[in-house]
């Protein structure tokens, strides 16, 4: 029998998380919008390698923030605008350029699906405030401008035409088409916002418009919520849980309530206690940035390897892909995408359904390991592995066997270990697994 949940934080807390969200693993994040007209960012770091203060807003490596970054009136962003098109070329400007002329949301669902990934999550409305959706309380919205199309519509139903799942990423708090003011320090993310009981009016009307038309899998709210708006999340929460009973949220609404917690990047902390998911750019920025060359994108090995790393803790991966103004995807993102896919074509045992192991990660003589089960079995991960012949111990009692058929390798029990000796490694394997049946 269906659960209902009323308007209370009491019922909204006995929401339980859904199995699903713990089996699939791995996600894409679409960040696309005007910002990716411009495309540009400096290259700069990685969030949580620095402190978010003055520097980081003047020198903000997310393109997405564009708006932000020529509003400070300094900084490379800055500049360059100025110089390349003038000083009187306002963001809005940019506008009528995007016309995702080129855009097949078919190819990009079957290129995700081929990737490995289970749900999607779109930017629909990012803080410049336009809408991927036609919304009833704006006009700002794709159908009327830009693409001139229902993104979010469309692109549900290609996602989902290929078995995959479809969140919706929102902006809660910040909305430059309310409060323009620059952000400077990372407070001002909720002090400059828009902090008005009318935004926090139209904040809500909207996410209620996302869950009424499109009923997302994923809930995903960003950086906060308007505090004048608080008091109706309970509402909110337990309207999106009647609708989409196994439907999750993230934990970006003031610290109130999740069902998962989040890190991006650096940034944030990540417990094996609880459930939680990484989300990331390919780059060091979630929108199109044009500054960002091959070498500037995270290197198919360290991918495949992040993966691993954050399932093995009782993560989730959310990678973004930052899609070109045309709605082309950049072929330095498909070639990675493509690459963990055909990785988790072949080690996708140890990765999806899995759960998190009782044996620790650790690092040992330049290698990694991760470990993930499914109920007594175990799977040992190992990565910085060379080319040709390798030998590491793995903390099981019994024989073990690879996923990867093409891996020869020789062991012999030691106690509570086994002595492995890998004998053909190819960079192309990039981590291997070895699952140890009643290992665990």
């Amino acid at each position: 029998m269906k659960k209902t949940y009323s308007a209370t934080w009491e019922s909204v807390k006995t929401h339980p998380l859904p199995d699903w969200y713990d089996d699939y693993k791995f996600g894409i994040f679409i960040h696309w919008g005007i910002y990716s007209v411009p495309a540009f960012a400096p290259l700069t770091w990685e969030l949580g390698e620095v402190e978010i203060d003055e520097q980081w807003f003047c020198n903000n490596p997310y393109a997405e923030w564009y708006f932000n970054s020529i509003n400070v009136k300094q900084g490379p962003t800055y500049q360059h605008h100025i110089q390349t098109y003038g000083k009187d070329f306002s963001y809005r400007d940019f506008l009528p350029l995007w016309k995702a002329e080129k855009w097949q949301p078919a190819e990009w669902a079957q290129l995700f699906k081929q990737a490995g990934a289970k749900y999607v999550v779109l930017t629909t409305k990012h803080h410049d405030g336009f809408c991927l959706f036609p919304s009833r309380y704006t006009d700002y919205h794709c159908l009327n401008h830009g693409p001139k199309r229902d993104i979010l519509g469309d692109l549900k139903s290609a996602v989902e035409a290929v078995g995959l799942k479809m969140g919706t990423y929102y902006s809660g708090v910040i909305d430059w088409t309310f409060s323009c003011a620059p952000i400077f320090t990372e407070s001002q993310n909720m002090s400059n916002a828009s902090p008005t009981y009318a935004y926090a009016d139209y904040a809500f009307n909207q996410v209620l418009e996302l869950i009424d038309h499109y009923q997302p899998a994923v809930l995903w709210n960003d950086i906060g919520w308007p505090k004048q708006g608080e008091h109706m999340l309970p509402s909110l929460f337990s309207h999106y849980y009647n609708q989409v009973e196994d439907g999750v949220v993230d934990d970006r609404w003031n610290g109130l309530w999740c069902d998962f917690t989040s890190k991006e990047y650096k940034h944030g902390e990540a417990s094996r206690e609880r459930k939680w998911e990484m989300c990331r750019g390919l780059g060091l920025s979630f929108g199109y940035n044009q500054n960002e060359s091959d070498d500037d994108l995270i290197s198919v090995e360290k991918l495949v390897a992040l993966l691993v790393e954050v399932v093995a803790n009782n993560g989730n991966l959310l990678l973004n892909v930052g899609p070109k103004a045309d709605g082309t995807i950049p072929n330095g993102q498909v070639e990675r995408l493509t690459a963990l896919g055909n990785w988790l074509e072949v080690n996708d045992e140890g990765i999806y359904a899995s759960r998190c192991s009782r044996r620790e990660s650790y690092r040992q003589a330049d290698l990694d390991f991760h470990f993930t089960k499914k109920d007594a079995d175990l799977y040992c991960f190992v990565s910085g592995l060379r080319t040709g012949e390798t030998r590491f111990s793995l903390p099981c009692s019994t024989t073990v066997s690879a996923l990867n058929p093409a891996v020869q390798f020789t062991q012999q029990r030691q106690g509570d270990k086994v002595e492995i000796t890998v004998h053909n490694y190819q960079p192309a394997w990039q981590v291997l697994c070895f699952k140890a049946i009643n290992g665990e």
